[in-house]
Formats: structure tokens, sequence, C-alpha cells
């Protein structure tokens, strides 16, 4: 992380899954830096889960966005993973993490992120050990926090680590040339792998839509060991430590909402 998290924080959502399924819209790209220049926020940390930029990867990937804009310069933390080899089929695929080049900051279909002015400031630490329930860790927070506040729409983002233990995460191949109707077909689609801590994820959670087709949660991850995508849950409960630090949003930013919707892919 190249700041911390606080500063008139908001949630950006952009696009949505109706962009990637059934089939992809490929002309849905957005330069993160643009979209920060529009809002006039400067300085600006960007951070969370989305689809990263296919057209500079080459190919469908995840992204996992951290970028810092000040003076007019960013600081590129934003990483991309996808399928190795890129047509290879499922349950023999590996997979490839790669830092993006200062001057890629697109992100492309859907994307999940807190919006602040990276400054340092109060946050909600969360630390958990040895997963008792069936939600993951993030799922646990975001229903604590219903539970709590009812019909109070709370929304929060920042990073969490997974400190020991493994994880599942999935990584997205390649557009799907077939129609992708349902979970099923999506879950068939997806390449799924089990990690290995310590990994750092970033991403958001809100405990309703407020009528804007809102992700309630998304989270990817990367690690330095190359490990990263698409935050599931932990495959080792007895192991599992999380160490989170959160920033709750005053507001959120919808951008380009798709039209029509539906709730395929969400998880």
């Amino acid at each position: 992380m190249y700041a911390s998290l606080t500063g008139d924080a908001k949630l950006v959502e952009l696009g949505g899954p109706p962009y990637l399924l059934p089939l992809v819209q490929r002309d849905k790209v957005y330069d993160l830096v643009a979209l920060l220049r529009h809002l006039r926020r400067e300085p600006a940390l960007l951070v969370g889960a989305g689809a990263g930029p296919w057209p500079y990867v080459g190919v469908n990937c995840e992204g996992i966005v951290n970028l810092f804009v000040e003076r007019g310069r960013v600081a590129q933390g934003t990483r991309v993973v996808t399928v190795q080899p890129e047509d290879a089929p499922k349950g023999s695929a590996g997979y490839l993490q790669r830092v993006l080049p200062p001057h890629e900051t697109r992100s492309a279909l859907l994307g999940n992120y807190l919006l602040s002015e990276g400054k340092p400031g109060k946050v909600i630490k969360v630390v958990a050990k040895k997963r008792i329930g069936q939600s993951n860790f993030i799922t646990a927070i975001r229903e604590a926090l219903k539970e709590h506040y009812g019909d109070k729409v709370v929304g929060a983002g920042g990073a969490f680590v997974l400190r020991a233990g493994r994880v599942k995460h999935h990584v997205m191949p390649d557009f799907s040339a077939t129609p992708l109707r349902t979970d099923a077909h999506v879950d068939a689609w997806l390449h799924y792998f089990d990690m290995r801590a310590p990994i750092v994820h970033v991403g958001t959670l809100v405990t309703g839509d407020l009528g804007l087709d809102l992700r309630v949660q998304h989270f990817h991850g990367f690690s330095e060991h190359g490990d990263g995508g698409h935050y599931h849950y932990d495959t080792t409960p007895q192991e599992a430590h999380y160490e989170g630090y959160f920033t709750l949003a005053a507001s959120v930013v919808r951008v380009d909402q798709p039209a029509h919707t539906h709730s395929v892919g969400r998880d």
C-alpha cells in the first residue's frame, strides 16, 4: 500500500457483472486516473478489486488495484493475475501475477474500490483466528454490521492480510465465447486455486445496495510469492489468521451502472 486509508472516503463501483456475463462487452474499459481527475480528487488513493485491463494484458484478468495520485504523479502498485498458459484446460492451469507499469491505469468491466485521500487516521482493525462458522472473513464482518445497524446501510473498504493458513481464490480465464447464463456456468468457467499465506487483500463491502445494484462484497488478493486472485474463503479454518484494516465510507460513487442487471457471478 502506498498510503494510509482515510480522508473523505467513498466507495466507487464501476460497471458490474452484466458487462462480463453472459457475454463480455469489450467496450467497457475505464481509465482510473481520468476518473479521479473527473471527480477532482487529488491526492487520491484508489484500492480494490476489479477486472484488469485486458487490452494491455491481452486476455481477461483479475485486477488488484492500488493507485495513489498526488501532484499529477501516479504511484502504481496495481497487480493483475492471469491463467497460465492462457488456453490451459481447467484443472491443468497455473497463474501469473505481475505489476502494471505506471502508465497503465485502466480497469475493465467491473470494479469495487475504496477512494480516499490516503491520509493517516482512525481505522477499524479486525483480527480473527480459527474460523468456526461457514462465513468467510468479509461475510462475517458484513453480516455483523447488518445485524447491528439493520436498515441503515454501512459501507467500508480497506485491506486485510491472511497471515496464516491457506485460501481458495479464483482466476478468470480469457472471455468465454459461450454465453455464461447461470452460476453453474460461471463456476465451470472459472479456475480455482488453493493459495498460501501471507496474502494481502483489498476491496469493499456494503450492507445494502441503495437501489444502485451494488456488489455487497468484493476482495482481491496479491502476495510477494506470486499467489493472488479473487478471494473466496480460507481452506484451513484451524490455521486461519486474519488481520484487517477498514475505513467507513460516507457515500457511494456509482459509475456506468448497467441498465439491465442480473444476479449471476456475484460471489
